[in-house]
């Protein structure tokens, strides 16, 4: 993994930005790293004196603090850093980005109303972040404590299975790395699962790309196998639409791992997409090469 030592979360008060907080704040305490949390808001650069703009900055101001008394309360044991800077959101979290080893921020995913963080901010920093970002609804799965299995731990939120979607003609080692340590750290199943579209009509001289679709998966997979031999990996090779499938098998997951490729530019494709809109359980999406 990478060797950037931070978890950050991004604040702005709302309900999905602290249920990304707290998701971070469990994810820092298991790996042992601080956790950033980082509060960007576009402060008038002048007074105004009009309080439809200067209000709501100030109102704005201590989300912050309020981040930092909730999760110091709820984890004593995690070292909290906390920043408040006054650049717009997205370019505050791409900067953070590159010295974190996580990103962690709030979606609300259709039918709300966007805020500073939920909506295209998110989407726009996931799509230039440097390191995985994961995205965190507040009524994403929220699941029920239990002892964590770490001596002196502290209880953590029950974890689901991970699911990885895994696209054949684009593997890529740290997207199968992500997702191997996630499921390893937590100690879950991993599911990954490969689909491909088949033609309408397919002609007679079509043969079944079943067999060798699992072929290259397996080889896929045998190096992080070897790597982490006590997880529990399952497969599933399924043709029609990645977004359709992947949002179904994640429906009782813990963590959607998804890829992001780097040359495809600025952009999320249709398949992120439906997974950071549609999925209940929290999307991680990874650059690649």
């Amino acid at each position: 993994m990478s060797d950037r030592q931070l978890i950050t979360a991004g604040i702005d008060g709302s309900a999905e930005s602290l249920a990304a907080a707290d998701w971070a704040a469990r994810e820092a305490l298991l790996r042992e790293l601080p956790l950033h949390l980082v509060h960007a808001f576009d402060q008038p650069s002048e007074r105004t004196h009009l309080p439809e703009i200067e209000v709501p900055f100030h109102r704005e101001s201590g989300a912050l603090d309020r981040a930092v008394l909730r999760l110091s309360s709820a984890h004593p044991g995690l070292g909290i850093l906390d920043e408040q800077v006054t650049t717009p959101p997205v370019e505050a979290l791409v900067e953070a980005a590159q010295s974190s080893s996580l990103l962690v921020l709030g979606s609300r995913g259709f039918g709300a109303f966007a805020g500073t963080l939920v909506g295209s901010v998110a989407t726009a920093v996931t799509a230039r972040a440097s390191c995985p970002v994961v995205l965190v609804r507040a009524s994403a799965n929220p699941g029920s404590r239990e002892p964590s299995k770490k001596p002196g731990k502290e209880p953590a939120e029950r974890f689901g299975p991970v699911v990885l979607g895994l696209d054949l003609e684009h593997p890529c080692d740290e997207l199968i790395e992500f997702a191997f340590v996630m499921a390893t750290l937590h100690d879950v199943p991993l599911q990954v699962v490969h689909t491909w579209a088949v033609p309408l009509v397919p002609s007679a001289a079509a043969t079944d790309p079943a067999a060798s679709k699992s072929r290259l998966l397996t080889a896929a997979l045998a190096p992080w196998r070897h790597r982490h031999p006590t997880a529990q990996v399952t497969r599933r090779l399924v043709h029609g639409l990645a977004r359709h499938h992947l949002v179904k098998a994640a429906t009782e997951a813990g963590l959607l791992v998804i890829g992001r490729r780097i040359p495809a530019g600025e952009h999320l494709g249709p398949t992120a997409h439906a997974a950071i809109h549609h999925a209940r359980c929290p999307v991680a999406v990874v650059p690649h090469d």
